[in-house]
């Protein structure tokens, strides 16, 4: 079970960090236009596809046989392994290649805004760039960019790959 897990954690992380680093090389030359979310959220989809590769590997290693609770937690698990790649590949970028990021994205967001939200979209902006001083919840906020797309993923993928 552990090598599925590592196996297809690893695969479903490489994904999702080689367009995240391409997505934002895009976004730290090209300041001006903000990347496609559709990119971000596809390639994130792209890579829990390993989740349910791993269940369904999960369940042929049992001869056919996986309850939902073993599918959900293998699922877990894989979208664990992706999602930590993924915050670490980012903090790795953040740190060492792009630390004005907030900054960037900040001004980014404010200038494509409707002057009707102006007000509420600058205290959101404001409240990240405070966040984003703090290590600690930046690996929150990027978990959370990801972890619960692995956590729906993994519960379809129980549910529809559980065999008894």
């Amino acid at each position: 079970m552990k090598n599925i897990i590592l196996k297809n954690g690893i695969f479903g992380g490489i994904i999702v960090s080689i367009v995240m680093i391409s997505m934002t090389l895009y976004m730290k030359t090209n300041p001006d236009s903000e990347p496609s979310p559709i990119i971000g959220f596809g390639s994130m989809l792209l890579a829990f596809i390993f989740v349910i590769l791993g269940i369904k590997q999960e369940r042929e290693t049992n001869r056919g046989v996986i309850t939902f609770g073993k599918a959900f937690l293998t699922g877990l698990s894989i979208s664990l392994v992706i999602s930590t790649i993924y915050v670490i590949v980012w903090l790795i970028v953040y740190y060492n290649f792009f630390p004005n990021f907030m900054e960037q994205y900040s001004e980014m967001v404010l200038k494509n805004t409707n002057p009707e939200e102006l007000v509420a979209k600058t205290a959101e902006m404001n409240q990240m760039k405070e966040w984003y001083k703090n290590p600690i919840m930046i690996i929150l906020l990027t978990l959370m960019e990801i972890l619960p797309i692995g956590i729906v993923v993994s519960l379809i993928g129980a549910l529809i790959l559980k065999k008894k």
